[in-house]
């Protein structure tokens, strides 16, 4: 029998980068100046204009809202398509 509680809720968005970074496993005392964290940073800058936009968009605060589709790769700090695009790590 599946556990009906397995499926959990779609997180929504945040405006701390502390809660973004956790769902990495990061916390802000772990980026330095590497190129991993300069795109982190940089994602991080993408992450909260795609939200924003949502946000006035959707008129809704960030927790009710969820992106998607091109967007969703900014949900997670480091994601492999962010972390291994060249354009990113030398900009």
């Amino acid at each position: 029998m599946k556990n009906i509680n397995s499926v959990q809720k779609p997180l929504g968005e945040t405006t701390d980068v502390e809660v973004w970074l956790s769902r990495a496993g990061l916390k802000f005392a772990d980026l330095g100046h590497d190129d991993a964290s300069k795109a982190i940073r940089k994602q991080w800058r993408e992450y909260q204009a795609a939200v924003q936009k949502c946000c006035v968009t959707l008129h809704q605060p960030p927790e009710c809202v969820q992106l998607s589709g091109d967007y969703a790769k900014l949900r997670i700090p480091g994601d492999k398509l962010i972390a291994n695009d060249e354009s990113i790590l030398n900009s």
